[in-house]
């Protein structure tokens, strides 16, 4: 039974994580080595909380009490309470290890430690913790507070208890869990970002502009943003980094990066978090870079 959560990284995701686990009225314990990182994320907490009162999703107080339900620490002694981690740094693997290898030594044996990675192999990952059969993936979607879906990711190692302990858990914070084997992206980056990378050989090879592809993919397939748009909004460095993943897991050509997408990066326009993608977002309207 999962009582006690904690959080091991106060980005986009990590601070999406702890609002919804926080609203479901679990304490939360969220770290981050950067206090102004920890910062940011409370605030950005309290933005997200406001804008669901400001829809009467819930009530001013719970509200208040949600977000009096966050602890933040820059270390990761307090941990040794929690029943259920979940490390939510950045997409790289091994930084994600040196978090496990410092974490592991802190958790009662009976914690379960969960990966919010979009991309890399949970049955990896767990083998240099030690309790691979307590380890297991919870890739959470973004915007966390308002997406549905958990992809349910097992190791090799996994154990059944470790896997219904987290189905119940994303049952009982109002998620619904669709359950991945363990392959490079798992279901929704698999298919999702080959999508991406794509749109940007589209723009590429000059068949459109990021203002086409974009209007062509909201109003000719539905979409609810174009996926340059959604591209910018993930960040170009993850989506560099899933793509990699993909194509060095599959070895399939047609997961190769677009050479356009490595300059993006290379030039440090990773979208909205820096102000500019294939959008431009310094001004009052986006304007697009190509």
């Amino acid at each position: 039974m999962v009582q006690h959560v904690g959080i091991i990284g106060a980005g986009q995701m990590g601070n999406g994580i702890a609002h919804v686990f926080a609203v479901s009225g679990y304490d939360v314990l969220l770290s981050d080595i950067s206090e102004e990182a920890l910062k940011k994320a409370l605030k950005k907490v309290e933005i997200n909380l406001q804008r669901q009162t400001a829809k009467g999703l819930i009530t001013d107080e719970e509200a208040v009490a949600a977000l009096a339900r966050v602890r933040t620490t820059t270390g990761l002694e307090g941990f040794a309470e929690m029943d259920l981690v979940i490390e939510a740094a950045t997409e790289n693997e091994q930084v994600k290890i040196a978090i496990f290898q410092d974490l592991c030594p802190i958790l009662k044996p009976e914690a379960i430690l969960a990966t919010n990675t979009s991309s890399i192999s949970i049955t990896r990952l767990a083998s240099t913790t030690d309790r691979p059969e307590k380890f297991i993936g919870l890739h959470f979607m973004n915007p966390v507070p308002v997406m549905k879906l958990v992809e349910l990711i097992r190791g090799i190692a996994t154990s059944e208890e470790t896997y219904h302990t987290a189905e119940a858990f994303i049952e009982k914070i109002g998620k619904t869990s669709a359950s991945s084997e363990d392959f490079p992206a798992f279901i929704v980056n698999r298919l999702l970002l080959p999508m991406i990378n794509e749109a940007i050989y589209t723009l590429y090879e000059g068949v459109g502009s990021v203002e086409a592809i974009d209007k062509a993919m909201r109003l000719g397939a539905n979409h609810p943003m174009g996926p340059l748009q959604l591209a910018d909004f993930i960040g170009l460095d993850t989506c560099l980094s899933i793509m990699q993943v993909l194509y060095e897991g599959l070895a399939d050509t047609k997961y190769r990066p677009c050479p356009l997408l490595v300059k993006y990066v290379e030039a440090g326009w990773i979208g909205q978090k820096a102000g500019r993608g294939f959008y431009d977002y310094r001004g009052d309207v986006p304007v697009p870079t190509r």
